[in-house]
């Protein structure tokens, strides 16, 4: 999401690079791009307008700092007022209060309430270590609550046994006298939509949230990301009519403009909360505004890749490969391990976006699907191979790489190529550990030569890779054209 609005960002900050200062004739020609970017992503045109001025009056009312380029501190400028249209900070629901919390779903047809509402459960049970009960109160749709159950096993959270016979104010009240009877912190309930906002909808709702008007319940709005604007319109018509205390964006890793995001808070008044990435039950963010005008500006999250590494990566086993690492041995188990472990984080797209400047990188590398694809086999080799195999695969011989090809599927060439490949990157982990060890990179300011690396820039920069350096478009481990 937003790669399109990064690019256009990029090229509009070209006209200010190299200033030696900011002046209105030189940041005209950035705002118009900026502008005709905004509105292309489906921003509501007030916001832009707003914006664009705000930038502008900023940009010229401030000083240049020594020592930071113009270019630089317009970029900071921008950064601060995109963060300030979708909300300066994040803003999660209030939990931190005693008796049970309802948390109503609300949204149209299609939005992905439902989805949400498991994602919403596992997030709740997990980080706030709240006891969750799951309500289908949709009447409309009964599928609607065979999917909440079997989200609800996926993830172990009780799910009510809705009689959806019931208006949805009734169905409501007896899932919160069951919630009091299990000792629930959160009943999150997942309301009916439609494909149009109507009355009758909408009465339902506002029925629903006056049953509950003693608990003081949370009403969040689903919104597709994808629908721009109206997402935005129909945020306001359900916020008008029945008090949306929260946004929740969803299908945010799809090919959406961004407009929704950059527009709905500045619009609506109500604080987006949640963003929703994928299908799966842990793809869902707390919404950072700071940390998204970053990786629309290219400047990277690393604060969000470090949040996601210390959820998912296990520490004992990075600790493992450490002090293997620091030994100066790499295996082919630490190599699965590695590969797991970024698996765990995401994409390799999704996680090079939240890294400063990889923005551009990643323009000129195009679609990094071969290289996933590459991993994959990878990881189907090392499954055929024992565990004797994987800590020394100098042991590989004939009869073992025909028991390793069979094994996987692949052809005993697959087979040796993989083995080729983990030779070069072993030979590369090697060079990294002893310029661990040597106490720097060769050539940084402060630091000598260090013993087993060549001073000669052109010469390999790992021992034993003399004459195998890597050539323009050559074909390194991971495939023709990556790294």
């Amino acid at each position: 999401m937003f790669d399109i609005l990064s690019d256009k960002f990029s090229n509009a900050f070209k006209y200010i690079q190299g200033k030696s200062k900011i002046s209105e004739e030189n940041i005209e020609e950035t705002l118009k791009e900026v502008r005709t970017a905004l509105l292309e992503a489906d921003v509501n045109f007030k916001v832009v307008k707003e914006f664009v001025n705000s930038v502008k009056e900023k940009a010229l009312g401030e000083k240049v700092i020594k020592g930071v380029n113009p270019g630089e501190q317009f970029v900071k400028i921008m950064h601060d007022e995109l963060a300030k249209i979708m909300g300066d900070a994040n803003e999660e629901i209030n939990l931190d209060r005693p008796g049970i919390v309802p948390i109503l779903i609300v949204g149209l047809n299609g939005q992905g309430k439902t989805t949400f509402s498991g994602k919403l459960a596992l997030h709740l049970k997990g980080k706030k270590k709240k006891d969750v009960l799951l309500v289908p109160a949709d009447t409309f749709r009964p599928a609607a609550k065979a999917q909440l159950q079997t989200l609800a096993r996926q993830i172990d959270v009780d799910c009510y046994d809705s009689d959806l016979s019931l208006s949805p104010k009734d169905l409501v009240l007896k899932a919160m006298e069951e919630a009091q009877k299990l000792h629930k912190n959160v009943v999150i309930i997942d309301t009916a939509g439609r494909l149009h906002v109507d009355e009758e909808l909408m009465g339902q709702l506002k029925e629903v949230k006056d049953v509950l008007a003693s608990y003081k319940p949370e009403v969040l709005m689903v919104a597709d990301a994808m629908t721009g604007q109206e997402a935005v319109n129909v945020s306001k018509v359900f916020h008008e009519a029945i008090g949306v205390t929260g946004i929740v964006l969803s299908k945010m890793d799809s090919d959406a403009k961004g407009g929704a995001a950059l527009s709905i808070r500045h619009v609506t008044g109500v604080p987006i909360r949640y963003v929703s990435m994928g299908e799966k039950m842990k793809d869902l963010e707390l919404f950072h505004p700071d940390r998204l005008a970053k990786r629309i500006l290219d400047m990277g999250d690393v604060l969000s890749l470090v949040e996601k590494a210390q959820e998912n990566i296990n520490e004992s086993d990075a600790e493992s490969m450490m002090q293997n690492f620091q030994k100066g041995k790499f295996t082919v188990d630490d190599f699965l391990k590695q590969m797991e472990m970024m698996n765990s984080l995401g994409s390799m797209t999704s996680i090079l976006k939240m890294i400063p400047g990889m923005g551009g990188m990643l323009r000129q590398l195009g679609d990094l699907s071969p290289a996933e694809n590459e991993m994959k086999k990878m990881k189907v080799i090392i499954s055929s191979m024992t565990k004797e195999e994987r800590q020394n695969y100098k042991v590989i011989k004939e009869s073992r790489l025909k028991r390793i090809a069979r094994g996987s599927g692949s052809t005993e060439a697959a087979v040796t190529d993989f083995l080729g490949k983990f030779k070069q990157m072993e030979q590369m982990m090697g060079g990294l550990s002893s310029m661990m060890k040597g106490g720097g990179f060769p050539g940084m300011p402060g630091m000598g030569p260090q013993k087993g690396f060549r001073q000669d820039p052109n010469a390999a920069q790992f021992p034993g890779m003399e004459g195998k350096q890597k050539k323009k478009g050559s074909k390194g481990p991971w495939g023709k054209g990556y790294f």
